[in-house]
């Protein structure tokens, strides 16, 4: 996504509202003690932003695109405003994960404490979904559902000819060009196969399931789990 001063502007509100309904929650006496995190990881073309949008939608909870959790993890002072917005019991459930992240993590590399930081943030207020810049990688399991769309080229291909109007050639050029850039990343930061299915809790390939059919086993695996009690650590 290119990050015009339009819509920089637009990304900058979305995080000031956002951080804002995270204070007033900081504030509130009793918090909900089950507070998971769905990720969504993805092929390009294989319909993980749609299915990310009807997830919100049907679950009623945040969604935090690629593009914002980018933008907040380029800024220092806003990604630790999020870690601020933590209570005193919820800022030492963050700490304990960043902790045990350990050497796991490159943190040569300032962009990914930043990122760390924000994902950190995002799963310890719960109830998100967070698509891309390998959350699935930063947050532990027990807060958070890890999914992997899928889909074969072509489908992929035709989905992106519906979705952009353009060429089946410009099509296969975008995926090629994006997938490259979303494999590179995940081997960079966090050494690992971004399509390797056992770093995942789902993978959905939609030329078998269409996007509603996905919603409902993400939704259904999403309520039947097991989750971590945040009333556990006092």
């Amino acid at each position: 996504m290119e990050v015009t001063p339009q819509t920089k502007r637009s990304l900058d509100r979305i995080v000031e509202e956002q951080i804002k309904r995270w204070q007033v929650d900081q504030k509130k006496k009793y918090k909900k003690p089950i507070r998971p995190v769905i990720t969504i990881s993805r092929l390009p073309g294989a319909g993980g932003r749609i299915l990310a949008q009807k997830l919100a939608e049907d679950l009623k909870i945040d969604l935090f695109d690629s593009a914002i959790v980018e933008e907040i993890a380029k800024n220092s002072k806003v990604s630790l405003r999020i870690v601020q917005t933590l209570d005193e019991q919820d800022r030492s459930i963050f700490d304990d994960w960043i902790q045990a992240l350990g050497e796991n993590h490159m943190w040569s590399y300032e962009y990914l404490e930043h990122l760390t930081r924000v994902v950190g943030g995002i799963g310890a207020h719960g109830h998100a979904i967070i698509v891309g810049r390998g959350a699935s990688y930063i947050l532990p399991t027990e807060v958070c559902l890890r999914v992997l769309m899928v889909a074969p080229l072509q489908t992929r291909i035709d989905n992106v000819i519906r979705a952009y109007g353009v060429s089946e050639s410009e099509a296969k050029r975008r995926i090629i060009r994006t997938e490259s850039d979303r494999k590179a990343f995940i081997r960079k930061y966090f050494n690992a196969d971004m399509t390797d299915p056992m770093n995942y809790d789902l993978v959905i390939n939609t030329k078998n399931f269409d996007i509603d059919a996905a919603v409902k086993i993400v939704s259904e695996a999403f309520s039947s789990r097991h989750w971590y009690n945040y009333n556990m650590k006092k």
